[in-house]
């Protein structure tokens, strides 16, 4: 019965302690927090170079197992029950051996939290060196038909966004910070964006913009058509805290 894979092993733990920060995701249309990020830290805060360090591929599959069962596990403590924002966690695509089995723990801590395993979104980097694109396709496949939202991270500045994209679509693009910089006063990278919103749309592909820090960034983006945003415009990350809208900068 069920699915199985060699990776899927337990008893084992990630040899340095972990928590996570949560990075607000604003829908600026409908003035509400959409979702929240879960970024690595010390648990001290630190960054998450300390941690991230320390994954090998020996323990690469214990790392992005513990990172999904954390992530969710403050969220059942810390996110309001009436909360309707989702969770996005970064997973490791050559972590995932078979979908379906890789996932039980996962369904497990949200079992535990009563959190509802559709409010999760599962983002991947095409800054990770990806050699089997079908693989992540499955696996992109498998998680969708489980309810998931799938989102591919840091679009435009990896190895093959294009690539992937035409081999299958996420849910959502979060268009990489960089090729937004300075976006309200660069004719170019403003064109770079109309072309990528005007494909993710054929496609039926959400945007983000991701990394926002200036009022200026915003209006043009909004201006372009993207609702969806994170940055430090609107808030840092916070250990182990989701803030609410009210704590959060909005333009008018």
């Amino acid at each position: 019965m069920g699915a199985t894979c060699q990776g899927c092993r337990g008893g084992e733990d990630f040899p340095v302690p972990f928590t996570m920060a949560f990075h607000p995701i604003v829908d600026v249309k409908a003035r509400e927090v959409w979702g929240y990020e879960a970024l690595v830290r010390g648990l001290d805060g630190q960054g998450a170079a300390g941690v991230l360090g320390a994954v090998t591929e020996a323990n690469r599959y214990v790392f992005d197992q513990a990172c999904r069962v954390k992530a969710i596990e403050l969220a059942g403590q810390h996110l309001p029950p009436s909360s309707t924002a989702r969770l996005s966690i970064n997973f490791m695509p050559n972590a995932v051996y078979e979908p379906k089995a890789c996932i039980r723990a996962t369904l497990a801590a949200a079992a535990r939290t009563q959190l509802n395993p559709q409010r999760l979104m599962f983002e991947f980097t095409e800054n990770e060196h990806i050699t089997d694109a079908a693989h992540i396709a499955n696996i992109v496949a498998e998680y969708r038909r489980m309810g998931f939202i799938t989102a591919l991270d840091d679009f435009g500045a990896g190895y093959a966004g294009l690539g992937l994209l035409a081999k299958f679509q996420p849910d959502l693009i979060k268009i990489d910070m960089e090729l937004l910089r300075g976006v309200d006063a660069s004719a170019p990278r403003q064109a770079i964006v109309a072309a990528i919103i005007t494909m993710a749309r054929q496609l039926d592909i959400q945007v983000l913009a991701e990394g926002v820090e200036t009022e200026a960034e915003l209006t043009t983006l909004r201006a372009a058509g993207i609702t969806l945003f994170q940055g430090y415009y609107f808030a840092k990350p916070q250990l182990e805290v989701f803030a609410p809208l009210s704590e959060l900068k909005l333009a008018a």
